[in-house]
């Protein structure tokens, strides 16, 4: 229990900005079995977004408060995905060779192309957060809490999503330079359990007030093959930022899922 506890907090340590005991630390070996908690993160992240939703939403308009809670999410986990995503955009976008488009994402400096993808994923998910928590009428305790279950759903099922691919893909940097490296070793039964367990309970619970929400897993592992399947197209695998950029893309496409489900099916 103790040991588990310990890779637990060395997983919300190097996911988060949140503050662990002292002597938890990036030990490789710890890292690695990490992974089996990432979308149980992703419930910690969740519920911290909701909360700076629902505080807001008291006195500030709903898109207002859709932003504080973009914010606060972003405070909590310090830009590490969206700084993820902004380095695919980059890479993927300004080299046509692997060993370029590695050298770009490796630069701390962003680009036009993370640029101006980081300012349209901000945008879609504030149209689609802002259109999705409507759909959840009233403030009885029923409507926050599908809202709530909205969150961490979300954030739960983006984070297998992404780690997902490091079960079925090779780390593609032959050196030890990226900060993924060491969750990129090796995996267990355990780990995979793990992820898939925290990541699809959320969504198991709120399909029991809307079993058509289940849907949703369908069009998030549908972009999540693609997206692995084009990294490992053009750099022979996957990078930490292309995890990151995963999780960020398959949240988006789980919004956009929950309101073509309640529209249409």
């Amino acid at each position: 229990m103790k040991k588990e506890l310990h890779i637990f907090f060395t997983s919300l340590m190097f996911y988060t900005r949140i503050p662990c005991p002292k002597n938890i630390n990036h030990h490789p070996d710890y890292l690695n079995k990490a992974t089996r908690y990432f979308p149980l993160i992703g419930w910690i992240v969740g519920s911290i977004y909701f909360l700076g939703f629902y505080l807001s939403s008291l006195f500030l308009s709903v898109e207002t408060a859709v932003i504080i809670a973009l914010i606060v999410s972003v405070l909590t986990t310090g830009a590490f995905h969206e700084d993820g995503f902004a380095d695919v955009c980059d890479g993927f976008g300004g080299g046509w060779t692997k060993e370029k488009i590695l050298l770009i994402m490796k630069d701390s400096a962003i680009g036009a192309y993370g640029a101006i993808g980081l300012v349209l994923l901000f945008l879609l998910k504030f149209k689609l957060l802002s259109e999705s928590v409507l759909l959840f009428k009233g403030n009885d305790p029923v409507a926050l809490f599908q809202i709530y279950l909205l969150f961490i759903s979300a954030h739960a099922l983006s984070r297998l999503a992404a780690i997902s691919i490091i079960f079925t893909h090779e780390y593609s940097r032959e050196d030890a330079s990226s900060k993924s490296k060491p969750i990129a070793k090796n995996h267990t039964w355990k780990e995979i359990a793990g992820s898939f367990f925290f990541g699809l309970i959320p969504l198991l619970v709120f399909s029991y007030f809307q079993y058509k929400f289940l849907f949703a897993l369908i069009p998030v592992f549908i972009m999540r093959y693609f997206l692995a399947r084009y990294f490992q197209k053009w750099i022979d695998g996957y990078t930490g930022d292309c995890l990151g950029a995963t999780q960020q893309v398959c949240e988006v496409v789980y919004y956009l899922s929950i309101l073509f489900i309640w529209k249409f099916i």
